[in-house]
């Protein structure tokens, strides 16, 4: 014990002997920080503190803090704080973004003339409860708004008050019947939205909400029962209850239609059936969902509708165009499905680039001899003509199958010492800098979206030069995506780290331009981003994979090291290599495993090893793999340009001509 204090005296005397190190004073960017903190905890004593500390001499940001403050208290605020604020602070983000808040809250209030008032002055609208709660005001005024009302109601994705209210509302004045119940309750079922579903089935009643509940927890149970209710209602919860036994076990929802159900539905509810059976057979990638998809149009047609369009959501309709992809033979009749669900598509979804490449496959497989067969082709060229000048992934397969060069577009004319100006002398964007210097990286990035609207194109190339040069690459890339007529592609795909990036392809053994590809999707070169489920960093590493990594190149390793920039790009290299080389050098494969796991990626491609990788690709049952594994490949071939990559890749030479690849094996390891 002696010999320990005197050890501590020792370290006392150097402590008094050491010069005096004064606290770093509190700077107001400290302030700033802290009030958003303040308001994580609702500490509504610490907000009051620095929304007066930041008044004299005023801060830049000082509106973020008068924002945070009064939206902590907003459930006890009267008019005239909220029009004091927006009085002071007009035209901003934050106004409109606390008119967002208001708004809710006078909803809560069934303060509908207040929300009369208020809304036309909302000029983001984008929240769905408050479109709610705006229609309900009006119809509390009697406007003759009902078919917006419904549609808002219809819009609904998740529990709120607002669409909660109007549609009962709706409802209970008869302006939605018992069948838009039923069809919404259709609707939320098949996306998997259970209380969304049982609210629309509690529409038509207590009872009926409670039967809808408990087929959605046992639909077996409810489907197997001897008497389970006949009637509209009957067929329609055991159409329920075969969508919900569909998403685990399209074969027994399937065996339950054979067993007595498909008469007790009717020919039109049997077609939707199938067509859901058929869906969730697709997703799972099972070899009966093309002839799934089959049955239910044949049915659809034998119930006299072939006429009318079936009720079937534009996500089933791509998903049997997918089936029909995936389908290994009778190459006709494959065609013939993926024509037809197309065709049902609505206009806007048959104009997007996915379906108008398939489309036009369709339409040229199908062609028939002679003239009229000539025609056909003439139809799939100038489909794929209308699409070739895009440049997302079926555009340059488009414009890959006619032939055509990728010349990239002229760089436009840099922005004029004006147009400089007017983007620097901007107080949104400035500040919206300013807050991602801080750290508050959400705030900065919805205050430069929302200063951005209306901006014109020349100005929009301006401030994403701005973006680059503070090295904001995620702002860089999506502003000058947002551009029509003039294209730069050194900002939408910029080449920050190159001399490093260039170095650990090298030692990889990768291509540059496929990990610029990867990162931009990645991170959008964002070092010190972090996903909800601790993706780090540029190259977005889970930490066991990382650590799996580094101790195959027998490196030290902590999950801390993954925060440091090199360290992750080093590792990313070396990771993506290993996924590449684990499935033959096959890209749409790797890109696949790089983003939702190696045994994922080699699940989806058993059986497929023949397809059109570009069939593959779309086949994907993650949307946001199948984007993901899209936008790669695309990115990665603008990189190679940037990268005077010679010769320069096509979209054909990275999917490859088959799927078929030697397989590793090991890397499964690495990654769920």
């Amino acid at each position: 014990m002696a010999h320990l204090r005197f050890l501590g005296q020792c370290a006392l005397a150097l402590m008094l002997a050491l010069p005096a190190v004064a606290p770093r004073a509190q700077t107001p960017d400290d302030i700033i920080v802290q009030a958003r903190e303040a308001l994580r905890r609702k500490d509504a004593a610490a907000l009051a503190a620095a929304r007066a500390a930041v008044q004299n001499p005023p801060h830049p940001l000082a509106m973020w803090v008068e924002y945070w403050e009064l939206s902590n208290r907003l459930d006890q605020a009267q008019r005239s704080d909220f029009d004091a604020f927006a009085a002071r602070w007009p035209g901003t983000y934050v106004e409109d973004r606390l008119r967002n808040d208001w708004l809710l809250e006078l909803g809560k209030r069934r303060d509908w003339a207040g929300v009369r008032a208020e809304y036309p002055r909302f000029r983001m609208d984008d929240d769905r409860e408050v479109a709610c709660y705006a229609m309900e005001a009006l119809l509390q005024d009697g406007r003759k708004v009902v078919a917006a009302a419904r549609e808002a109601w219809a819009a609904q994705r998740e529990p709120d008050d607002g669409c909660a209210l109007l549609g009962r509302d709706l409802y209970a004045t008869h302006r939605l019947k018992a069948a838009d119940a039923w069809a919404a309750a259709q609707r939320h079922v098949e996306f998997r939205r259970w209380t969304m579903a049982r609210m629309a089935a509690g529409l038509i009643g207590a009872d009926t909400a409670r039967s809808v509940a408990a087929l959605l927890d046992d639909p077996l149970r409810y489907l197997k029962q001897r008497r389970p209710g006949g009637g509209v209602r009957g067929r329609e919860q055991g159409l329920l209850a075969l969508m919900r036994l569909a998403q685990s076990d399209p074969d027994a929802a399937a065996a339950q239609l054979g067993r007595g159900w498909s008469r007790r539905l009717g020919p039109a509810l049997t077609a939707t059936a199938w067509a859901q059976i058929g869906k969730q057979a697709a997703i799972k990638q099972m070899p009966r969902a093309a002839a799934d998809a089959r049955r239910a149009w044949y049915l659809w047609d034998r119930a006299h509708r072939r006429h009318e369009a079936p009720p079937w959501s534009e996500d089933l309709l791509a998903w049997q165009v997918r089936a029909a992809l995936r389908e290994g033979d009778g190459a006709r009749r494959r065609w013939t499905l993926a024509r037809r669900a197309i065709a049902a598509m609505t206009p806007a979804r048959q104009a997007d680039s996915t379906w108008v490449y398939w489309g036009a496959q369709a339409e040229a497989a199908l062609a028939a001899h002679g003239a009229a067969g000539e025609a056909q082709r003439r139809r799939a060229r100038r489909a794929l003509a209308s699409i070739a000048d895009q440049a997302d992934f079926y555009g340059r397969l488009a414009a890959e199958a006619l032939g055509r060069g990728d010349a990239p577009p002229p760089a436009p004319a840099a922005p004029t010492p004006a147009e400089i100006a007017s983007v620097h002398g901007n107080p949104g964007l400035e500040r919206a800098l300013q807050l991602i210097a801080l750290g508050l990286r959400s705030e900065g990035v919805r205050e430069w979206n929302f200063t951005l609207r209306g901006m014109p194109e020349r100005e929009l190339l301006a401030a994403a030069a701005w973006a680059c040069e503070r090295a904001v690459w995620d702002r860089c890339i999506s502003t000058s995506d947002r551009t029509r007529a003039e294209v730069d592609l050194a900002q939408r795909y910029p080449t920050p780290f190159r001399d490093e990036v260039l170095a650990q392809a090298r030692a990889a053994g990768v291509d540059p331009a496929l990990l610029y590809g990867l990162m931009r999707q990645e991170s959008r070169f964002v070092t010190d981003i972090r996903s909800g489920v601790g993706a780090t960093g540029l190259m977005q590493l889970m930490p066991d994979t990382a650590r799996i990594t580094a101790r195959r190149l027998g490196l030290p390793f902590q999950d801390s090291m993954l925060a440091d920039r090199d360290t992750n790009l080093l590792l990313g290299a070396a990771y993506f290599k290993r996924v590449l080389d684990g499935f033959g050098g096959s890209l749409p494969l790797a890109a696949a495993a790089y983003n939702a796991g190696p045994g994922r990626s080699r699940r989806w491609r058993d059986g497929a090893e023949a397809m059109d990788p570009a069939a593959w690709t779309e086949t994907i049952p993650f949307s946001e793999t199948r984007d993901y594994v899209k936008k790669v490949l695309v990115n990665s071939l603008y990189y190679a340009e940037r990268l005077g990559t010679q010769p320069l890749p096509t979209l054909r030479s990275r999917l490859g001509d088959r799927l078929e690849a030697a397989d590793a094996g090991g890397a499964a390891a690495d990654q769920p």
